[in-house]
């Protein structure tokens, strides 16, 4: 494995969805790239009119707040910590924008990484949403006194909808939802 792809060999976790859509930070891009957050800021600024809002978008302060609450990790503080502004989010169109901004071959390199990262996580959607159906039908054909069987057909279902996805209400304090 060459070292641009053992530098982006995690890409996937630092992949969000806001607003609908895949995207990566400001400050992961920049730490990829090799350069500062500022840097790839400028370029992005000086370049405005190729990335509309579908390409990149500032975040606003509750999707910040939000993102937050997600990555629990310290590093967050550090990456975002001290920073005037909302960090910026690139979707997969802003990402492939930015290496013929950059005009890096580091960037080029390292977007092809992005985009197959990128590719691996709809082909990983793709997956799930034809595997629902079919643990839907399994479990429809369980007996219900095979309580094995049916425990596994569970957590597959579980695996498949991912995190959060079965909750019929939120975690936390929600004052506006009745008990």
């Amino acid at each position: 494995m060459n070292a641009t792809a053992t530098k982006v060999r995690n890409v996937e976790a630092r992949i969000h969805s806001i607003r609908g859509s895949n995207v990566l930070l400001d400050f992961d891009l920049a730490r990829l790239y090799g350069i500062e957050t500022r840097v790839l800021l400028q370029a992005v600024k000086r370049n405005l009119d190729r990335f509309p809002p579908d390409f990149a978008f500032q975040l606003s302060n509750q999707e910040l707040t939000n993102l937050r609450s997600q990555i629990v990790i310290s590093s967050f503080a550090g990456e975002y910590g001290g920073r005037r502004y909302r960090p910026w989010a690139f979707t997969e169109q802003g990402v492939a924008m930015l290496s013929s901004v950059l005009r890096s071959e580091t960037a080029v390199r390292v977007n092809i990484e992005i985009m197959r990262a990128f590719v691996r996580l709809r082909r990983a959607a793709l997956a799930s949403a034809q595997l629902l159906p079919l643990i839907e039908d399994l479990s429809k054909r369980v007996d219900s006194h095979d309580s094995a069987i049916a425990d596994l057909v569970e957590s597959i279902r579980q695996i498949v909808l991912g995190p959060g996805k079965s909750r019929s209400r939120p975690i936390g304090f929600t004052a506006d939802i009745d008990p």
